[in-house]
């Protein structure tokens, strides 16, 4: 008779490698999440004062840390001074000495840029006078374009600006859809149970108390077990408000026994942190849901690429109109660009653009794409027609493969957006703003190399609605400026100082930002931009890779544009619909145009409803993809 081997041991190497990759996997969306947009922290009234800045590495969504508040140097409540001093700019785990720039010589740079180092302030010239918007305005939203702000305390003004820190967007979100707390029943059992249980290890220390203390953790244990079975009102047991009683009856013979106030007042406060833990995690397992949101492309919306694709495969190759082809070169038409990834989001600008043009025979529209969406875009575009319009669909990886090797990276980027919080130095309590600022990525700079025939183009970002007819910017004489841009003067380069460096720059030079972007080809081609961009590009890209590329969009497209950008009327176009609740009715109709910079953009769920209507009412009608897709207009 054999003996029965013992049984093999379990090996536990493989679950618990299977574990930690699973708890890895958790962590990473996490990391990737919370770092979508870069946050900067500056101030509008003193453009000269030091500040730190975080980092700017573009890792995934909005960053849940890494940003500093403004400060003294010498820590105290004393205005700072602007001295040379060493400066640290946080990045994330740790900081980094600014001596990360101390190699860049300002006599190199200025050389390199071919641009010649801007003059003494009091020698600037005047800047030109921006051609006023042909848009209606009402009485009642001049000077101001923005709802009666609700008056806050310190603490609530404190505690927006700790949270806009952290989470971004997903506060002023979270504000909008807060929820009422109706459930008074529960509320109070809650209460009661906090309460109950603060004073219960001091009356179980007490002799002659153990009834009381009985009674006391019954009471405890029959609300927990209500309050794990029930969190609405509706699902209570109707002798709740016999069991309210008694537990009102045991703490009031609690609270008249004499018992030790600090202990009591120690228990209380270890429930309150405990709560507010329990808080700030719920809170943060819904901002990544937020965030989760609306950086994921719809379902209905990657439905309909790959309907689109699969379709142009299918389908016999459409007839080409030679001459909307030869209308793609025609230096004297009116060419539009559109960086862009979302069908949908493109045919919204192009469709709005010609509906409120007089005429569009000479307009041409030039989408630059990436490989992915190549096809979807093309079998689109080559089945809607724009009224009298043209339609170019760009592969921008492959041209740039083919015919601009030298470029270290073909992918496409889109305009790239920054988190920046804006607060009053002389008036600390007033409430910090928070804006997206949105400025030229990588792809942008190759525009000039890609389009080689053409003058003049106005680029428009693709989260933008046209609302007036925009005839007017071809005829706009920005002399030897090459961006025509909205200037955003609420970010000044002197704020920038420990981002920028040791480059050459003027401190009290504006940002400003992408959108409607109306750009002199021929000017930028003299003053070798795409070739200052990429002798910048090597100075600030600490690695390659995408985040690196991206993180330097902001310091290099203001640099490259410094005294170049010809300031367009701030009424063309109304910003921060992708964020902003605040802004009034009023002032986004009479606007020339939109933009739904933020995160909340106007094709997601999320996007905010008050704006989202003015982006669909531009949506294709009885499009067969759409109805298959869900797609709804």
């Amino acid at each position: 008779m054999k003996a029965t081997p013992p049984p093999a041991k379990r090996r536990r190497g493989p679950r618990l490698a299977v574990l930690a990759l699973i708890f890895c996997s958790l962590l990473v969306p996490i990391a990737f999440l919370f770092n979508r947009f870069p946050a900067v922290y500056v101030t509008d009234e003193r453009p000269q004062q030091e500040i730190d800045l975080p980092s700017f590495e573009r890792l995934g969504l909005e960053r849940s840390g890494g940003v500093t508040e403004v400060r003294p140097e010498d820590g105290s409540g004393a205005k700072a001074e602007t001295k040379d001093t060493p400066k640290t700019i946080h990045r994330g785990s740790g900081s980094i000495d600014s001596h990360h720039h101390s190699d860049t010589d300002p006599s190199k740079v200025s050389s390199k840029l071919k641009v010649p180092p801007p003059p003494k302030i009091e020698q600037l010239k005047p800047e030109a006078k921006p051609v006023p918007v042909p848009v209606q305005r009402t009485k009642d939203i001049i000077g101001n374009s923005m709802k009666p702000a609700k008056v806050q305390n310190a603490d609530d003004v404190e505690k927006a600006k700790a949270c806009q820190l952290e989470f971004g967007s997903y506060c002023l979100w979270s504000i909008e859809h807060k929820e009422v707390m109706k459930d008074t029943i529960v509320k109070r059992l809650k209460d009661q149970l906090f309460v109950a249980r603060s004073y219960y290890p001091s009356i179980a220390k007490l002799k002659g108390k153990e009834a009381l203390t009985r009674g006391l953790k019954q009471n405890i244990q029959e609300h927990e077990r209500v309050l794990s079975e029930s969190i609405v009102d509706a699902d209570l047991p109707s002798f709740i408000k016999v069991k309210i009683e008694k537990m009102d009856q045991a703490i009031a013979r609690a609270k008249a026994c004499t018992v030790d106030c600090n202990n009591v007042d120690r228990k209380l406060r270890q429930i309150l942190h405990m709560t507010e833990d329990e808080a700030h995690f719920h809170m943060k397992q819904s901002a990544y849901l937020y965030n989760l949101g609306v950086h994921t492309m719809p379902k209905s919306h990657h439905c309909l690429n790959m309907r689109l694709t699969v379709e142009y495969f299918k389908s016999t190759p459409m007839d080409s109109d030679d001459s909307a082809v030869h209308r793609f070169n025609v230096p004297d038409h009116r060419h539009y660009v559109i960086l862009s990834k979302n069908v949908l989001a493109a045919s919204v600008v192009i469709n709005s653009t010609v509906s409120n043009s007089e005429e569009t025979e000479n307009v041409v529209f030039h989408i630059l794409t990436e490989t992915q969406n190549f096809y979807a875009m093309k079998h689109w575009f080559g089945r809607n027609s724009y009224r009298e319009s043209a339609v170019h669909v760009i592969n921008y990886e492959q041209i740039v493969l083919e015919n601009l090797p030298e470029f270290s990276t073909q992918q496409l980027y889109l305009p790239e957006e920054f988190r920046v919080f804006i607060s009053n130095l002389e008036r600390p309590t007033e409430k910090t703003r928070m804006g997206y600022l949105s400025v030229f990525s990588h792809s942008h700079f190759f525009i000039p190399e890609i389009l080689k025939d053409l003058k003049k183009v106005i680029v428009l970002d693709d989260d933008v609605v046209v609302q007036r007819d925009l005839s007017f910017l071809w005829n706009i004489d920005m002399g030897e400026m090459v961006n025509g841009a909205i200037k955003f003067c609420g970010l000044r380069m002197g704020q920038l100082r420990n981002l920028l460096g040791k480059a050459t720059y003027d401190p009290h030079s504006c940002a400003w930002m992408s959108g409607v972007n109306v750009i002199d080809l021929e000017k930028w081609r003299e003053h070798n931009v795409t070739e200052n961009y990429l002798q910048l590009l090597k100075k600030f890209q600490h690695n390659d890779d995408e985040a690196s590329v991206r993180a330097a969009a902001l310091p290099i497209s203001l640099l490259a544009f410094e005294h170049l950008i010809y300031p367009l009327d701030e009424r063309l176009t109304i910003s921060g619909l992708g964020y902003d609740y605040a802004i009034k009715e009023e002032v986004v109709q009479n606007s020339a145009s939109l933009h739904y910079n933020g995160n909340m953009k106007p094709w997601l769920e999320l996007g905010i409803p008050d704006y989202r209507k003015y982006w669909k009412r531009f949506l294709t009608r009885d499009e067969r993809f759409m109805d298959e897709c869900n797609v709804s207009p």
